[in-house]
Formats: structure tokens, sequence, C-alpha cells
């Protein structure tokens, strides 16, 4: 993939690929030698997300400019990586003029999130946030964890579990555990 997408930036009259990695802190390594204008980057890097890479690069260069390409959809995903410092997000698979198109809007200081995108985005900021020791518990759950052993690990009593897996169907609109889990994982609150 990262082959097929230098070849098309390089093909542009206006841009040049710097260096090329293959997980988040080569990424951060090739950043500090080459410190380009914009970078573009996966989610789903190994052992450091590319959230944290943004975030870490954020702090190395606050100019510079985050095209996010990835194969992740969910509400949550998106809303991450632009809290972290993205300004433009693109799905893998979409035509290869769409990426070249995000690229330069962002160079040019514009944000670029397609249409179907920004309704998720919509979406999510319309729905009420999870806390973050619900994220946890439903972390837990997705594991099939039953609420005692949750709350055993968490040092809480078990109906505080209980408490929070009814807030947690009520903000999500889930019917059950099961289902709160298929929303989680499709929002992009969960990843497998």
């Amino acid at each position: 993939m990262r082959l097929g997408v230098a070849s098309i930036l390089n093909a542009q009259g206006d841009m040049t690929v710097v260096a090329e990695a293959g997980s988040g802190e080569q990424a951060i390594e090739l950043f500090r030698l080459h410190r380009p204008d914009v970078v573009v980057v996966d989610l789903g890097l190994p052992q450091m997300s590319g959230v944290a890479v943004i975030r870490a690069l954020r702090l190395l260069n606050s100019e510079v400019k985050f095209v996010v390409l990835t194969t992740y959809e969910g509400d949550e995903d998106i809303y991450q990586a632009l809290a972290a410092g993205a300004h433009a997000y693109v799905i893998k698979g979409l035509p290869h003029n769409v990426l070249v198109d995000a690229i330069r809007r962002v160079r040019c200081g514009t944000n670029f999130i397609p249409p179907g995108l920004m309704h998720k985005l919509d979406a999510r900021r319309a729905q009420e946030e999870l806390s973050a020791q619900e994220l946890r518990v439903l972390k837990m759950i997705s594991e099939g964890r039953s609420n005692r052993s949750v709350g055993d690990e968490l040092g809480v009593t078990e109906a505080t579990i209980k408490y929070h897996v009814s807030e947690i169907l009520a903000r999500l609109g889930a019917k059950d555990r099961t289902e709160a889990v298929v929303i989680a994982l499709r929002r992009g609150l969960l990843h497998l």
C-alpha cells in the first residue's frame, strides 16, 4: 500500500515523498530527519497508533499538517484523529485523486473530510460520550467478562458495574451487552 501511495504522490508535479515508515516509531525518527510539511498517517500502525504518532509529531512541530489514510471508518476513530490534530481523513479504497486533493487542501490550510464521513462525525457529536471508566468496562465486556470479574479487577462492587453497564447501554442505544459491543466496534470505540 505504501509503495502505491508513494508512486501516486511522486507522480504529482507539486508533491515529493521524502520518507516512508512502517511503524510509529520509525515515522517519528524519519520526521526528525526530513521535516515534511504534510504527513500521511495510517491509524492502524504496529506498536503505536496513528493517533499517538500525530500527537508525538505535533509536539515536535505544531505547524505540520496531517492527512489520515486508513480503513477505520468509525465515528470515534474520526473524532480521535481530528482531536489529535489531523487535518484530513481519507478512507483507503477511495479514488486516489481524493487523497491527492486532501493533501493539496491541507497544505493550503484547509481541512478535508469526505461528506459521508462528516455525517458519521456529526452523528457522533449528537451522542453522549462514554466516560473513561465506562470505556474500560465496555472493553472488559467485549472480552466476555462477567460483572463480578470486571468489578474485582476495577476494585468496585458488582452493583457499580451493573450501573455502568446500564449507562453504556443507554448511551449507545443498545438493548444488551452484545449489541453494545457490536455498536462500539462499528463506531471505533473498540478495536479487536
